[in-house]
């Protein structure tokens, strides 16, 4: 997958920066996504499963041992016939250089990290055009990730192992289920056989409502 320019938008929006950035900023903002296009790897690997049980608190996948538990993922998949397991990364080489870069210069480091942040996103809409265009007559809905919710973020271990990601992609999860790289992104996204209206991500449901710098300023991160 080839990502050729990083949504400057986005990014500014992870900074907090609403009005229009000083041409210091922009300037900065220039020599990060140059240097960060030319580091990022962007990978992605998935795999389609249909729903054989479906719970209030679980959710059941054909051929799978991974169980999907929780109130608010078992809500989520309400009326759908199966799920993408999907997980997508930008790579080792950004995280060395997000760490290379904290010692040197953390002006540019913040917005280096904005940048990657943003830059996963992407792949991760661009990989769902793809998975999209691969389930003929399916429909998917929004992507929803271990950590939303009640959704418990100690299923990555089983959740990348359903999907060979390690092998795959170079994708893992330590014991407290945080992926390494750490610019990576693993979710779930309901298939439906009909199209039906998306649904939202609450900020209710996040698991970042408490501290979540988008709801600080009054906004959200939709």
């Amino acid at each position: 997958m080839i990502i050729t320019s990083i949504n400057r938008t986005e990014a500014f929006r992870y900074l907090g920066i609403k009005s229009t950035p000083d041409n210091a900023t922009l300037q900065l903002a220039d020599e990060c996504e140059k240097i960060l296009l030319a580091e990022m790897a962007p990978k992605f690997c998935w795999s389609y499963a249909e729903i054989f049980k479906h719970s209030d608190t679980s959710v059941k996948l054909s051929g799978y041992t991974l169980s999907l538990d929780g109130n608010d993922i078992s809500a989520h998949l309400d009326g759908c016939i199966g799920v993408v397991l999907m997980c997508a990364t930008l790579g080792n080489n950004v995280d060395m250089l997000l760490r290379k870069t904290q010692t040197q210069d953390m002006a540019k480091a913040v917005i280096l990290d904005a940048m990657a942040s943003t830059a996963i996103e992407q792949v991760c809409d661009e990989a769902e055009k793809k998975i999209s265009a691969r389930l003929e007559n399916k429909h998917l809905i929004w992507r929803f990730s271990p950590g939303y919710g009640d959704f418990p973020i100690e299923v990555q271990k089983d959740f990348l192992s359903a999907l060979n990601a390690q092998k795959v992609i170079g994708l893992c999860a330590n014991s407290s289920g945080i992926l390494t790289p750490t610019k990576s992104v693993t979710a779930v996204i309901g298939v439906h056989k009909k199209s039906v209206q998306n649904k939202k991500h609450s900020c209710e449901s996040c698991n970042m409502r408490d501290r979540c710098n988008y709801r600080k300023t009054g906004g959200t991160c939709q």
